[in-house]
C-alpha cells in the first residue's frame, strides 16, 4: 500500500537510518554540502532526549516525543529538496538553521533537571517559547551563531497555531519561507505516521495534564479530529503557503514516487476515523491496533 512507503523506504525508528538519507537528501540539494553540522546537531539532540543533555531530564510525553522529532527533522530535509526542483534555493546555513529548528520545535516539552513534577506535558500551552529559550540558551552548542539563533526563533515560532505568522519579524524572506515549511514538517510527520490514531489517545493525556483543549475523553478527541482535518488542511494551504506541496516533488525526485505519501498516508487515515467513528454503539479505540499503543494507554492511564 502506497500510505506505508514512507516508512517501507527509511526505518524511521533508526536514527542512523535517518541521519543518512538526510545527508543523502542534502548532497542532493546541493553536492558540496557541508553535513557536519547536522550531523552533531542530531546527535545533540538524541543525548538531550534521552536525559544525556546537562540540566534536563529525559523526555517523557509520549506524543511530542523522539520519534515526532527525528520525522519532521526529516519531513523538513524532504520539504527542502522539494523546493529545490520548485526553484526555490537556501544557502547552505540557511538549511542548517532550518533543519536544527525542526530538531528543536519541540524541546520545549523537555523538563529541566530540578523540575520532577508531573511530565513535560504540563507545558503543552507554552513549550514553543520553552523550545525559543532552549534554543537562545544552547544555540551555541548546536554550532549557531547569535544571526542564527534569532532566525531559528522565527521559524520555531510557525510551529504554533496561535502566533499570528505574517506579523513575525523573518529576517529574509527564505527564512519566511523555511518558517512555513517546518510549520507543515511538523504537521505533516504528526498526521501521516502510520500510528497517528493510536497516538492520539497518548496526545489526550498531554492535553488532560497541562488543563487545556476542551477534550472530555479520549474518545471525544477522536471525533473532534475529524474537524481537524478541515482546520490542517487549510492552515497548510493558506497560513503556511502550500509549502506542503514540495513532498511530492522531493519523492518524485529521490524516489520516482508520483504521489505524495505523505498526503495518502493522511487521507488513509483520514478516512479510517470517519469509518470507525461511525459505528454506532462501539468503541471506536477497539479497531486502533497498531504499535499495541491502545493496551500501553490502558496500563498507565486505565480505562477512560
Amino acid at each position: 500500500m502506497l500510505d506505508r512507503q514512507i516508512y517501507d523506504l527509511i526505518k524511521i525508528d533508526s536514527f542512523d537510518a535517518v541521519l543518512n538519507e538526510v545527508q543523502v537528501i542534502l548532497k542532493l540539494t546541493s553536492p558540496d554540502f557541508n553535513t557536519d553540522p547536522i550531523t552533531r546537531a542530531f546527535k545533540t539532540t538524541i543525548r538531550l532526549f534521552k536525559g544525556n543533555f546537562p540540566g534536563y531530564r529525559a523526555c517523557n510525553t509520549e506524543y511530542h516525543n523522539l520519534h515526532h522529532t527525528i520525522s519532521s527533522f526529516i519531513a523538513m530535509a524532504r520539504l527542502i529538496h522539494g523546493a529545490k526542483t520548485h526553484g526555490k534555493i537556501f544557502k547552505e546555513r540557511q538549511i542548517v538553521v532550518g533543519l536544527i529548528s525542526a530538531l528543536l520545535h519541540d524541546v520545549g516539552y523537555i523538563q529541566e533537571a530540578f523540575d520532577t513534577d508531573g511530565t513535560g506535558a504540563k507545558h503543552s500551552a507554552d513549550h514553543v517559547q520553552r523550545s525559543i529559550d532552549f534554543l537562545k540558551r544552547n544555540g551555541a552548542e548546536y554550532g549557531l551563531v547569535d544571526e542564527e539563533i534569532n532566525a531559528g526563533r522565527t521559524l520555531i515560532l510557525c510551529t504554533d497555531f496561535t502566533v499570528d505568522i505574517p506579523a513575525v519579524n523573518f529576517p529574509t524572506s527564505r527564512f519566511e519561507l523555511l518558517g512555513k515549511m517546518l510549520g507543515a514538517a511538523d504537521l505533516l510527520a504528526q498526521m501521516a505516521d502510520r500510528a497517528y490514531l493510536e497516538k492520539l489517545l497518548f496526545l489526550y493525556h498531554e492535553f488532560r495534564e497541562a488543563h487545556i483543549g476542551g477534550y472530555k475523553s479520549e474518545k471525544d478527541l477522536l471525533r473532534k479530529t475529524i474537524g481537524f482535518y478541515a482546520f490542517i488542511a487549510k492552515r497548510l494551504k493558506t497560513t503556511l503557503n502550500a509549502t506542503d506541496q514540495y513532498m511530492g516533488a522531493h519523492f518524485a525526485s529521490r524516489w520516482n514516487i508520483n504521489e505524495d505519501p505523505y498526503q495518502i498516508s493522511i487521507e488513509n487515515q483520514k478516512n479510517y476515523l470517519h469509518q470507525i467513528m461511525k459505528m454506532q454503539n462501539s468503541d471506536p479505540r477497539k479497531y486502533l491496533k497498531r504499535e499495541g499503543i491502545v493496551d500501553r494507554v490502558r496500563e498507565k492511564y486505565g480505562e477512560i
